[in-house]
């Protein structure tokens, strides 16, 4: 396993996921380019403010968040970023046309030995490998929102991915100090499946009344010890995003993935959880 720190990151797309991801990079010791066509002060705010908790929990060691944040900068697109980058992580909205088109535009925009990887949390990787001229250096790395605290990375790898790819990757999650599974591509991969499926049936035992959302979670997490209970998960990730999920998973793998219609209710009030502070449950 290579264990040596990217000096260069490109990241495209500065929402949480992307400013997260930013973060952990940059303390690192890497220099991190986002790519955000949006407003990017707000991505440098999103950073600043995470590492502003990390250092307030101890968790940035000796290390000046504003020696970190210094080395974060931010541009409109890829083709803005110089060329000889170790890696790049996509973390736009789950959309596979969109994940499609920003792909095309970074392999346009590194060099030949730039590894490039995908954040999504369900899209075959190996469709995404369509956008590129060569697929062999793509792989997936799903964080796990919030992910300066979060432990996993989910390395996802196809046929096609080259194998120093792999050994990288796994290496630098490593130096992240965060914990892997490697994984073969599939629908949903194995996070994503599992407590995408665990969540709606946690939805539909409160559509059906069966419990109250407090109760249910109580019982996943002093019953089966899990350190947060379903819908309270759903919640963090955003019901949008577990919906968005949910469909990938119906066309890809059948009906048990069906999205309750108090999911789809939910999400049409614009009751997405701890991003608008109402899911769920009420977020401050």
């Amino acid at each position: 396993m290579t264990r040596q720190v990217p000096e260069r990151v490109g990241v495209v797309g500065g929402g949480r996921m992307g400013a997260g991801i930013a973060q952990v990079f940059a303390t690192l010791g890497s220099v991190v380019s986002v790519a955000e066509t949006g407003d990017q002060q707000a991505v440098l705010i999103r950073v600043s403010d995470g590492l502003d908790r990390a250092h307030e929990r101890g968790k940035l060691g000796d290390a000046d968040p504003a020696v970190v944040l210094s080395r974060v900068g931010v541009v409109g697109a890829p083709d803005a970023w110089p060329p000889a980058l170790d890696l790049v992580v996509e973390a736009v909205p789950e959309s596979l046309d969109l994940k499609l088109r920003v792909l095309a535009l970074v392999e346009k925009a590194v060099d030949a030995s730039t590894v490039i990887a995908s954040n999504t949390s369900s899209i075959s990787i190996a469709a995404l490998g369509a956008a590129l001229d060569d697929s062999s250096r793509l792989i997936g790395m799903h964080f796990f929102n919030p992910v300066p605290a979060s432990r996993l990375v989910e390395i996802i790898r196809t046929p096609a991915t080259d194998a120093w790819v792999v050994d990288r990757v796994r290496g630098w999650v490593s130096l992240l100090d965060k914990s892997e599974v490697l994984v073969n591509d599939s629908p949903g991969f194995a996070t994503s499946r599992l407590g995408v499926c665990l969540g709606l049936e946690a939805i539909r035992m409160l559509e059906e009344g069966v419990a109250d959302a407090e109760s249910i979670d109580r019982a996943m997490e002093l019953g089966y010890r899990h350190p947060m209970g379903p819908l309270r998960s759903t919640d963090l990730v955003g019901l949008d995003v577990r919906l968005a999920i949910a469909e990938h998973l119906t066309k890809k793998l059948g009906d048990r993935f069906a999205p309750p219609a108090l999911l789809r209710e939910k999400v049409e009030r614009g009751e997405l959880g701890q991003k608008t502070g109402q899911g769920f449950f009420t977020w401050p």
